[in-house]
């Protein structure tokens, strides 16, 4: 037995570029050779990325997947673990890793527990694995795992059984607040229970409302965590296998980021990738004086550079004077293109257009919704003669109860603040000011009371119970599932919880039409929490 040294990859693979991730993952493996590393293990299906859904069934994909094949061979030296599709001759599909090396491939492990749920449609793609790949290399026995196959205690004790050195795992294991710390506690555990060594390489990057945040890491068989990669930055990080001491030696241990800056990054990450994957120059934003846009706008320069950011405050008659003064601080702190655009005309032409229909009706939120609309409608044609990518800066509070307007501050192609909290929200604009000399979010927007300016002296509380309150409840109904009569029984007000219900369970039809936004929680609005826009359910029992 020898020394030997492994390079994990926390790759960000661009969903369906096979041919471009083949190639970086051609360049990483020859920067791990210079390195010195005697094997590079990529994340799950880092080929084609994840998750590819219905671009795995494309008819064309085992032809490139061949080809990518072949491209791979030609790299000398180093032993590559990394994830593919691979297609078997009797027609079958699977989530796979392949070990190669010198153009040898050396063995072929399919994935053994296909997860469907939550995020997870793997069913829908792939047939299960059965058996097991152990290879011994450098006078080591490894044993190879992919994802969710580590969170199986079977599937893993069979590993150890069978006198594992160390397990190589591939993943592309979708982030939520607390999940790399949760990923850590519990895998250092398995390897201490069951005495493996675990190496385990984490996708990272923003693939639409997911976010894989990497936060890779090897721990010894004994618990003892051995390397820590960082959270949301792609990069090669190596860990070297002593053999005197029978164990990983340990590496430089990344920061653990707290709770606000956790999200913060992943936010950048998500908007940075989702704008420039998607081929947009840059993005354009409603900048209303309010704490939403200005938290919107800060992470989209963190994300994409002040060059690559534009936002345009729409004043009406009830948009304070703060407002605008706020806005315009704010745009020149980051430097970036800012611009104001009166909507009066707008608004009262659709007024004197509408009124042979309203007539004396009295004004309610019609008229409220005209001024968000006219605002949308701007949004759009700026968009549209520029081409920058309109960010929607509504939060998730205000999406499950509806507070918010269709074709008006709905519109837009990513929701940045869509699965985060309003209370969340004050708490990452505090968060953002604190790393910067200056702040770059006025105080005044964080401090004074939230309003969406749509008629006189209104307040969001005027419609909406204060959000600390709001916010638990909407925790308690989307996050946990509990009931109303759960809800009710933990002391909240009776009348305010059934409000609270009865709008989440109306405004249905309203988040179908939203645009996507990164998902941080367990239960965002997209892929987790599917309910029927029309039913009869009744939310009391």
């Amino acid at each position: 037995m020898k020394n030997f040294k492994i390079a994990l990859a926390q790759f960000s693979p661009h969903i369906g570029n096979i041919e471009n991730n083949t190639q970086k993952m051609i360049e990483q493996a020859n920067q791990a050779k210079q390195q010195h590393a005697d094997i590079i293990l990529f994340p799950e299906l880092s080929m084609i990325g994840y998750p590819a859904e219905d671009l795995f069934l494309r008819p064309s994909l085992k032809k490139r997947t061949e080809a990518a094949l072949a491209e791979l061979s030609k790299v000398k030296d180093i032993l590559m673990v990394f994830g593919f599709v691979h297609h078997t001759e009797d027609g079958q599909r699977f989530n796979s890793a392949a070990v190669m090396k010198d153009g040898e491939i050396l063995g072929i492990y399919n994935k053994q527990n296909l997860p469907n749920y939550s995020v997870f449609d793997e069913k829908r793609y792939f047939a299960v694995g059965q058996q097991h790949l152990i290879f011994e290399y450098l006078g080591h026995k490894f044993g190879v795992l992919i994802c969710e196959d580590i969170w199986s205690l079977d599937t893993v004790q069979q590993l150890s059984q069978l006198n594992v050195d160390s397990v190589l795992v591939l993943n592309s294991s979708p982030y939520e607040v607390g999940k790399p710390q949760h990923r850590l506690t519990t895998m250092a555990k398995v390897a201490k229970e069951l005495n493996l060594n675990l190496i385990y390489s984490n996708q990272v990057g923003g693939q639409d409302d997911l976010i894989f945040d990497g936060s890779s890491f090897a721990i010894n068989r004994n618990g003892d965590i051995v390397l820590r990669a960082a959270s949301f930055k792609e990069e090669l990080y190596y860990v070297d296998f002593d053999t005197e001491q029978a164990a990983y030696t340990k590496q430089t241990l990344a920061p653990e980021l707290d709770t606000m800056a956790e999200i913060y990054q992943s936010l950048v990450m998500a908007t940075r990738d989702y704008v420039q994957r998607s081929g947009f120059p840059g993005v354009i934003l409603g900048l209303s004086g309010g704490i939403d846009s200005a938290l919107t706008l800060a992470i989209a320069v963190d994300a994409l550079g002040a060059d690559k950011v534009q936002a345009v405050m729409m004043p009406y008659t009830y948009t304070s004077q703060i407002s605008v003064e706020d806005a315009a601080e704010q745009a020149k702190a980051l430097g970036i293109t800012f611009g104001i655009a009166e909507i009066h005309p707008i608004v009262n032409s659709f007024m004197q257009t509408l009124y042979p229909f309203f007539g004396d009706r009295p004004a309610d939120a019609t008229e409220e919704n005209l001024q968000a609309r006219a605002r949308g409608t701007l949004l759009m044609g700026l968009s549209n003669k520029f081409g920058n990518l309109v960010l929607s800066t509504g939060n998730k509070s205000e999406l499950a109860v509806g507070y918010c307007t269709l074709y008006g501050d709905m519109v837009g192609g990513f929701a940045v603040l869509k699965d985060v909290y309003k209370t969340i929200v004050f708490e990452l604009a505090k968060y953002r000011n604190s790393i910067s000399e200056t702040p770059v979010i006025p105080e005044r927007v964080i401090t004074r009371p939230p309003s969406a300016e749509l008629r006189p002296d209104q307040k969001d509380q005027d419609s909406l119970p204060a959000y600390d309150v709001l916010d638990a409840i909407l925790y308690a109904y989307i996050e946990e599932d509990s009931s109303q009569a759960d809800i009710i029984a933990r002391g909240f007000d009776q009348a305010t919880v059934e409000k609270v219900i009865q709008l989440v369970d109306r405004n249905e039809y309203k988040r179908r039409q939203g645009a996507i936004g990164p998902r941080i929680s367990s239960r965002a609005f997209s892929r987790e929490r599917r309910y029927p826009i029309v039913n009869g359910w009744k939310a009391g029992i």
